[in-house]
């Protein structure tokens, strides 16, 4: 880890954590993964804090910054995070750090980027598609998208040789009930918060808001659950009820994913990612998510074409910075 040397200082801001990390020099190592370091949100009063922290924990300092942020980015220079009490002024945080710039950039904006740098072991295919490829000589477009303390989402577009991501607040899209449970679901929550989006469902707190509708829906008492015990009976098998909650979510996610691609033109794929997906991703395998995912009547044959692909590189919020730090610095991502 290069101690005491000037670089680029990235972070990766959700509602839970915070992971900083510094960027590499070249696409080949455009993230230096040793660097990386994680902290509590609510640790600290302020981004600037956690960051002299990360400063004083590994002895190294920046003299600029790309912020990846779990929110709508204003004018390029402000953002209040979702599910976070922090509200990051750009300049403002220049100023407290000493730096020469400090660029905000929407969370899903950077996970988009990661795709470019991704190896194929940093890919897991869900359903029988491989992985596509990318940069070809006509143009694509891809979703990316994904749960975590909230949804994600993103479009990923190749045009005229360079990449383009699409920001957006996806996530908070009405939900669209295609299945009779899903509007015995959607009356439940409907009823607990007027209305409903697709991140009342699709994150880590949506389990619980699921797995409470379907106790109701079952007609039985419903256990003072948080997500990780809901996953935790779930894994084991020790409770029905979280199991048939966490193959829920996985069809629902299934569904939003495919009306994602419908919505944005996403025929070249579909790139899941989050920080709940390392404990999704075997139930998505089990072919709730693909069945729902294809369902969309006339397009179904359309949307069987249409690769998921998992990624599964250990910081792909952190490796998007470093790809928009080194894009900055004029370096070409292919």
């Amino acid at each position: 880890m290069p101690h005491g040397n000037p670089s680029t200082l990235l972070a990766d801001l959700g509602g839970t954590n915070v992971r900083f990390a510094l960027a590499g020099a070249g696409t080949a190592t455009p993230l230096v993964m040793e660097s990386v370091r994680r902290y509590r949100v609510k640790d600290f009063a302020s981004l600037a804090d956690a960051a002299r922290q990360y400063f004083a924990d590994t002895g190294c300092h920046a003299t600029q910054a790309v912020i990846a942020a779990a929110g709508r980015i204003a004018g390029g220079e402000t953002v209040k995070v979702t599910n976070n009490p922090w509200a990051i002024v750009a300049h403002a945080l220049q100023a407290e750090l000493g730096m020469q710039s400090v660029r905000l950039v929407n969370d899903f904006a950077a996970q988009s980027m990661a795709v470019p740098l991704l190896a194929t072991d940093a890919l897991a295919p869900v359903g029988a598609l491989g992985a596509p490829t990318l940069g070809r000589p006509q143009p694509q477009t891809f979703v990316v998208m994904g749960p975590g303390t909230g949804l994600g989402v993103a479009g990923l577009l190749w045009r005229d040789e360079q990449w383009i991501v699409l920001e957006s607040e996806g996530g908070h899209a009405g939900f669209a009930a295609h299945t009779a449970e899903d509007v015995e679901i959607l009356h439940r929550l409907n009823a607990r918060f007027g209305r409903v989006s697709n991140e009342r469902m699709i994150c880590g707190n949506g389990l619980v808001n699921l797995y409470l509708a379907l106790a109701d829906i079952a007609g039985q008492p419903a256990e003072d659950y948080t997500p990780e015990d809901v996953t935790a009976h779930a894994e084991d098998g020790s409770d029905p009820l979280c199991v048939r909650t966490v193959e829920t979510l996985a069809g629902i996610f299934g569904s939003v994913a495919g009306d994602l691609v419908l919505s944005l033109g996403g025929w070249d794929g579909v790139y899941l990612t989050g920080g709940v997906l390392p404990f999704l991703l075997p139930w998505l395998h089990r072919g709730g998510f693909r069945e729902r995912f294809e369902a969309k009547g006339r397009f179904r044959e359309t949307m069987e074409r249409v690769p998921t692909l998992a990624i599964v590189h250990p910081e792909p919020g952190l490796l998007g910075a470093a790809a928009i730090a080194l894009r900055a610095s004029g370096q070409r991502l292919t």
